[in-house]
């Protein structure tokens, strides 16, 4: 297996408009030659993080084998690198990337393990930022996911159907497709707060984020939003108030990998309706856009099975010139 760090550019087609309306900005094909650029000259500072990230996981993972085993006179076998050439390409998040329908900042708490119970495959996202202007790890970036649970629910919006096309939703609550604006236009039901978690990084420009493999939901291939933040500031709950939002993207998983996991409880059990696969999701194949790769490399935590658990290897590649400020999505601060 090889280690592919996602690479995420936007450039979004009419037909996205069907799981996410509202505005979508559209890149410029020098926006994109721009990001490329910058991710080529950071690839051997990208190829050293990796290496740092990769090698504390494997000696992390050796000490505990080690520390299992005690005394025993049976032998043990430490897992194989988790990949054959560690790639030195970089990732390239932008704030075009839509954030889609159930974003909530309201929810989004600071925490390293955003699981709360979710039933599903643990999953770990290890994550390393790069500075693309100066190519070194960007320290104190913080890096912010949701996503929906095995059966398709956000939480904040567990009062809408995951299995309900997005526009009929909109329009049993008397909504028009046109009117409708991501982070603008209120529809969540609760305050539930599961599968939505932020960390910062350290000072090596990395992060850890616990969480389950994400199910599906109408419309769309599995996926997991992210975005990262500088000059953040925080509520006394944990929740952001505001900061400079440098990147918004969304990562997937290979197609091979997600047939294994979704074969698993609690995700077979999600009949209702066919899983959209990532060859015809309308958001998916607008993001390989200038040579770029949105699918997360993911490995068995223990290095056998990873339907007992998984990693999730990103490195994302920030341009910290290219700055939204002011609330998340424009959703309010209270």
């Amino acid at each position: 297996m090889h280690f592919t760090n996602v690479l995420l550019a936007v450039g979004f087609m009419a037909s996205s408009v069907i799981a996410h309306p509202g505005p979508h900005a559209v890149d410029s094909f020098s926006s994109i030659q721009r990001r490329s650029k910058m991710s080529k000259r950071c690839e051997s500072a990208a190829a050293a993080l990796n290496q740092k990230r990769y090698n504390k996981r494997a000696f992390q993972h050796k000490r505990n084998l080690e520390a299992r085993s005690g005394n025993a006179t049976y032998e043990f076998t430490t897992e194989a690198p988790y990949y054959e050439v560690l790639q030195n390409d970089t990732c390239v998040l932008t704030p075009t990337t839509t954030e889609g329908p159930y974003v909530w900042p309201r929810s989004q708490t600071l925490r390293q393990d955003m699981t709360e119970g979710q039933s599903g495959i643990p999953f770990t996202l290890d994550v390393g930022v790069l500075d693309m202007a100066t190519c070194e790890p960007l320290e104190n970036a913080l890096v912010d996911f949701w996503h929906c649970n095995a059966t398709g629910s956000y939480s904040s919006f567990t009062g809408r159907s995951a299995d309900t096309p997005f526009v009929e939703l909109l329009t049993s609550l008397n909504i028009s497709a046109s009117d409708f604006e991501i982070g603008v236009t209120d529809l969540h039901t609760d305050d539930t707060t599961f599968l939505r978690g932020m960390w910062p990084t350290d000072s090596e420009g990395m992060m850890e984020m616990k969480t389950i493999v994400p199910g599906f939901y109408v419309e769309r291939a599995i996926h997991i939003h992210v975005e990262v933040h500088t000059n953040w500031t925080l509520r006394s709950n944990g929740t952001i108030v505001s900061g400079n939002r440098i990147s918004t993207g969304q990562i997937y998983i290979n197609e091979t990998v997600a047939e294994t996991l979704m074969a698993q409880e609690p995700y077979v059990s999600h009949t209702a309706i066919n899983r959209t696969t990532n060859d015809v999701d309308s958001i998916f194949a607008t993001s390989f856009a200038g040579g770029y790769n949105p699918v997360i490399d993911i490995v068995a935590a223990d290095g056998v099975d990873m339907t007992k658990g998984a990693v999730g290897y990103i490195t994302i590649g920030v341009d910290t010139t290219d700055i939204q400020t002011g609330s998340l999505s424009g959703a309010p601060d209270s």
